[in-house]
């Protein structure tokens, strides 16, 4: 900082000269602070430990994560179609809902995927939880050589449901005979049997919160049609 000081001539005439010093007190005040910031709470030492604060602080980016899935990258929440104000907020629970999905899918699938399938190996990295966040040794092994513990190209999200979406059924009829028909699904890749499998062997807690909230939905779209507002606007 600079204190600029000013001098005057004899006489009352005009100042004609500038002197700027630097205040030596001020600047050392600041220096002290500098790099750091300060993460204040509410919540009780014995409930919430200091390091506990800091880890809630930076879970954050997972919230604005989140946020970006749901505006843009997976769900596209906008543009929103409707006017009713019940019709809106059912739009919105269905992305929410959506990305709830999305999030357990991601854990159960991580092993498949660039995520870290292993955040405890990273997190023991960790000088301290003000230091940023490590990733663990096999989610460096899977940046490094794009490709999974048993040798399988590693994936993003978007490119995995991609590649499951691949599997179809078609309805088969044969041209030497038109009343036979029959059902004929693709015959999955490895990588489109072990997706599957994987899920299956997450059990994960909240399914059973997932079956339930799309109930909820289901119902609450009963609720209208029985009120004869249609589903549509």
């Amino acid at each position: 900082m600079l204190v600029g000081i000013g001098q005057r001539r004899a006489g009352g005439g005009r100042n004609t000269s500038f002197r700027a010093v630097r205040d030596e007190a001020a600047i050392a005040q600041e220096a002290a602070l500098d790099g750091i910031y300060v993460l204040r709470t509410s919540v009780a030492a014995a409930r919430l430990p200091t390091a506990e604060v800091v880890r809630s602080y930076k879970r954050l980016a997972t919230i604005e994560r989140a946020f970006r899935s749901l505006k843009t990258v997976d769900l596209h929440v906008r543009p929103i179609y409707h006017r009713a104000p019940d019709r809106v907020r059912a739009h919105v629970f269905l992305c929410m809902l959506a990305y709830y999905v999305e999030w357990h899918l991601r854990r159960a699938l991580a092993p498949l995927l660039f995520d870290d399938d292993d955040p405890a190996a990273g997190e023991a990295e960790r000088r301290s939880m003000v230091a940023p966040a490590q990733r663990s040794p096999r989610a460096k092994a899977k940046a490094l050589l794009k490709r999974t513990d048993d040798g399988a190209p590693v994936h993003s999200f978007q490119s995995l449901l991609r590649h499951l979406g691949t599997i179809v059924k078609d309805r088969v009829r044969l041209k030497s005979d038109v009343a036979i028909e029959f059902d004929k699904i693709t015959t999955p890749t490895a990588l489109q049997q072990r997706a599957p499998s994987i899920c299956s062997a997450s059990r994960s807690p909240c399914s059973q919160n997932i079956r339930a909230s799309a109930d909820t939905v289901v119902k609450q779209i009963a609720a209208l049609r029985s009120q004869g507002r249609g589903t549509s606007d």
